[in-house]
Order: structure tokens, then sequence, then C-alpha cells
């Protein structure tokens, strides 16, 4: 069974920096496509930044060049480094696994981006 542990999250300034860290067991990782979405409250949950099992990247508009989202195989892990945080960054990030049918979650990090 696909598990999916986020650790990384917090409060942070404007302009700060946060790195988010998902460690997944239960799956072969390297075949996975990895990513984050964020979901900020009375919002839909929206794509923030996926890699794909071969190493291609593809982020949201709202956060190119502020977050580089990268994976570890050997430690089964994917993070997001987040950049020039701004206050509309604030939401609960979650992780996602997918390589066919439906795709598998972590719980989800709460980020709050506040001064």
């Amino acid at each position: 069974q696909v598990q999916l542990v986020e650790s990384g999250g917090g409060l942070v300034q404007p302009g700060g920096s946060l790195r988010l860290s998902c460690e997944a067991s239960g799956i072969i990782f390297s075949r996975y496509d990895m990513g984050w979405y964020r979901q900020a409250p009375g919002k839909q949950r929206v794509l923030v930044a996926i890699v794909t099992s071969g190493g291609s990247t593809n982020y949201a508009d709202s956060v190119k060049g502020r977050f580089t989202i990268s994976r570890d195989n050997a430690k089964n892990a994917v993070n997001l480094q987040m950049n020039s945080l701004k206050p509309e960054d604030t939401a609960v990030y979650y992780c996602y696994a997918w390589r066919s049918g439906s795709p598998a979650w972590g719980q989800g990090t709460q980020v709050t981006v506040s001064s």
C-alpha cells in the first residue's frame, strides 16, 4: 500500500523560504511521477509542480522561478524548495504519486506565509 508522508511546512514571513519533503513507501518509487499540489481555504486543490519518472519537471505559472522540485530515487523522496514566498502561497500542500489509475496522496502539510 502506498504511503506518502510530508514534512517541512510551517510559518514563514513573506520573502522567506521553506523546503517540503515527501517520503514514499510501498511503491517502486523510480517508476512513479511525483508532485505537489496545494489547496488554499475555500479553493480547489491545484497543481504546484511535478517531476516525472524520467526527471522532467513542470510548474504552475504562479511559482515558476521561485519553487524547485527535485526527486531522490535512492531515498524514495521528492522535495519542494520554495523561495521568495508570498502570502498567496499560503495553503495545505499535498504530495502525490502517480503511475496509472488514481494517484496516491499524502496527508498534507500546512504552509503559512504571513508577517
